[in-house]
């Protein structure tokens, strides 16, 4: 287990397929209800919701509730019942390093010659600003 959870973390999900698409309910996680239009595209969005989820419960420091065994579920008509695995340090790490847009202003002559020289202004902005971060 991480200072932040454990790697992975598994809970059933109830998969309900109706004419306008897929919707998806984790009955342990309120609030988690994911929906697609194909059966990949749900596995894959449920996985995502379920990780960012957690995520956000762990940032939160809410308690991570015991996944229900199958057993004990009871979907409504037609539901499927999956279960749905996340790994939660790739998760994490994603949130950690996820980029931002910030708008600069410089001066015209300044960008213009800048892209004359293909200088790539994210890269010179993250080099400068770590330059300053550790002084």
């Amino acid at each position: 287990m991480s200072a932040n959870g454990p790697a992975y973390y598994t809970y059933p999900a109830f998969f309900s397929y109706d004419d306008d698409g897929i919707s998806i309910e984790f009955p342990d996680l309120p609030g988690c209800l994911p929906c697609a239009h194909t059966s990949e595209e749900a596995f894959k969005r449920a996985k995502e919701a379920l990780g960012l989820h957690l995520f956000g419960m762990e940032q939160e420091g809410e308690p991570i509730p015991a996944p229900t065994p199958v057993r004990d579920l009871h979907p409504e008509d037609g539901a499927v019942v999956a279960m749905v695995e996340v790994y939660m340090p790739s998760i994490r790490m994603a949130a950690v390093n996820s980029s931002v847009t910030r708008t600069v202003t410089l001066p015209a002559w300044m960008n213009a010659a800048a892209k004359e020289r293909n200088i790539n202004f994210s890269q010179v902005l993250q080099d400068a600003l770590r330059k300053q971060l550790r002084t």
